[in-house]
């Protein structure tokens, strides 16, 4: 499964770069394949894997503030990996064989 998902708390001020490198590096430190651009967050692995890595790094911005904002979108898709970079490469070869 893919879980982009972003994550932030409320009322920590105008800045929240530190509260979010927290999370990105519970992200990285998982060892799941990842991926972070200014909007999302993504990993890719198993469900329960995915879950606890999204728990743990909602927990960790958990700590800058006592309200968080978690926004979370899945693609379960069974017996598939690779999709992380596999749905890209098949975009990118479609507009180039277009």
């Amino acid at each position: 499964m893919l879980i982009a998902f972003s994550v932030a708390p409320l009322g920590a001020g105008e800045s929240v770069t530190q509260a979010v490198a927290d999370a990105v590096r519970i992200v990285r430190e998982s060892g799941l394949p990842n991926h972070t651009d200014s909007m999302f967050t993504t990993l890719e692995g198993e469900w329960d894997e995915c879950m606890d890595v999204v728990k743990r790094a909602t927990e960790a911005v958990g700590q800058y503030g006592g309200r968080v904002s978690l926004v979370l979108k899945a693609d379960i898709r069974p017996g598939h990996t690779g999709e992380l970079t596999g749905k890209v490469e098949r975009l990118e070869e479609r507009l180039t064989n277009s």
